[in-house]
């Protein structure tokens, strides 16, 4: 049975005392949230009871779901695996278009969690035979104890770990919570502070900073994700701009992956258009990318994985299911070039399955279909 007085409130790092003594400032993220006792930070999950940072949060997850790892997306590691996926409620930024905002932005964290404690989340995902465990739907970074004890648990059963995630974090708390992901995909907005500051209510530096920091001082495989949002950040000026900041700032070997936009949450634009996609890829290739792939669209031959050398096919995907896989370990088999990334010897084959899942306590079983959310990073 699940240990209740893991469940909930849970005692929270990463904060301390303001000088007046009876606020205290949260030091997770870049908001910085000062409050008050009875106050919850921007996040909502995060919350001053009687002087000490409170986590409401721990042990309870809006659902879990085993999806393909392509989902994530994460094209370069443990291609064709299956990946456990779970997340809580809130989130650190306030994105005016999020595609997750039934999960995000729960306020009704009662009513649409289940309860489940690292072990169990770790036991069940080594009983659904999956590869890995991803923290998911929202951003881990505001639960960070809950998966960072899940993260850990994971890994005594030889379990690797995902954080999809948009980055955005304080040098105080990141190395903690990295040390124990295998691997990441972070949101990169956009490229402007403009876009930011009046779609997320954030800031773009700080999520820059964590893409430099993982690349320099991390062993962490991370991809990129940009969601390309009609008449806000498509233009082809950003693009390559943000193109120009990766390559110069990141190399030439890590994934990005622009994906298309749907009309959600807030924001009112029109769909993406395939060609803006197309031209984006484009862009980013002419500009010296090695892997660029376009996402949330049906085109097998953007999102199929090519030799950077001989430019031959070597891992096509047809959405989330693997065509061929011409891969021999991390080489490809025609001109030996090292394809960067995380593989096994052969391919997964889990395919476009979606699985929900209910953790019981005492087992696992199949979910009710349409009781979660999945059509997300």
């Amino acid at each position: 049975m699940i240990d209740e007085s893991l469940v909930g409130k849970y005692p929270g790092r990463w904060w301390h005392p303001v000088e007046d003594g009876a606020r205290i400032k949260c030091n997770l993220c870049p908001r910085q949230c000062v409050m008050k006792d009875g106050d919850r930070g921007f996040c909502f999950v995060r919350q001053n009871i009687g002087g000490e940072m409170i986590l409401t949060t721990y042990g309870m997850s809006t659902g879990f779901c085993v999806d393909p790892v392509e989902k994530k997306p994460l094209n370069h590691f443990l291609p064709g695996s299956s990946v456990l996926s779970f997340g809580t409620a809130g989130c650190n930024l306030g994105c005016r278009f999020c595609q997750n905002w039934s999960i995000s932005k729960s306020r009704e964290i009662a009513a649409l969690s289940e309860k489940a404690t690292p072990d169990e989340i770790a036991e069940a995902a080594v009983k659904l035979e999956c590869k890995s465990v991803a923290f998911t739907y929202n951003d881990p970074v505001l639960w960070a104890e809950y998966a960072i004890d899940t993260a850990k648990a994971c890994h005594e059963r030889g379990i690797k770990t995902i954080a999809v995630t948009a980055g955005y974090i304080t040098p105080e708390a990141r190395p903690e919570f990295y040390s124990v992901m295998d691997a990441a995909n972070v949101d990169l907005k956009a490229f402007t502070e403009l876009f930011y500051q009046h779609l997320c209510l954030a800031h773009l530096d700080p999520v820059l900073d964590t893409l430099k920091w993982l690349k320099k001082e991390t062993g962490v495989w991370f991809e990129i994700t940009n969601l390309v949002i009609p008449e806000e950040n498509d233009s082809a000026e950003e693009i390559a701009r943000m193109c120009d900041w990766i390559l110069n700032n990141l190399g030439d070997d890590v994934p990005i992956h622009f994906t298309a936009y749907h009309p959600d949450f807030k924001l009112n634009r029109p769909p993406t258009p395939h060609a803006t996609l197309i031209r984006a890829r484009n862009q980013a290739i002419e500009a010296g990318i090695k892997f660029a792939y376009v996402g949330n669209v049906y085109d097998v031959e953007r999102e199929s994985t090519y030799c950077p050398k001989c430019h031959e096919c070597l891992i096509e995907r047809d959405w989330f299911e693997l065509g061929v896989y011409r891969l021999k370990g991390n080489k490809c088999s025609f001109c030996k070039t090292k394809i960067p990334g995380i593989f096994e010897k052969n391919k997964g084959n889990w395919g476009r399955n979606r699985l929900p899942v209910v953790i019981n306590h005492d087992d696992v079983h199949p979910g009710l279909p349409g009781r979660l959310q999945c059509g997300g990073p």
